[in-house]
């Protein structure tokens, strides 16, 4: 199981975070997706078969692109 946790600064109001939580929680492999409107983080947890680079990409397409923590 892996775990992120990023800022997603197109997050503007719960229909932000539901969205997101809706989308990248329909991915196959994704176990959790826990996302904050005040701070506009977002948490995932997944395992195989989905990747981070598919979760990434979706989160893109969505038009919620990630920055990621250092």
């Amino acid at each position: 199981m892996q775990s992120k946790t990023f800022k997603v600064p197109n997050i503007s109001c719960g229909h932000c975070v539901m969205t997101i939580k809706n989308e990248v929680g329909e991915l196959a492999g994704v176990s959790a997706v826990q996302a904050d409107q005040a701070s506009k983080m977002v948490t995932v947890e997944w395992g195989d078969p989905a990747t981070w680079e598919q979760i990434r990409s979706l989160l893109v397409e969505i038009n919620y692109p990630p920055v990621e923590a250092n």
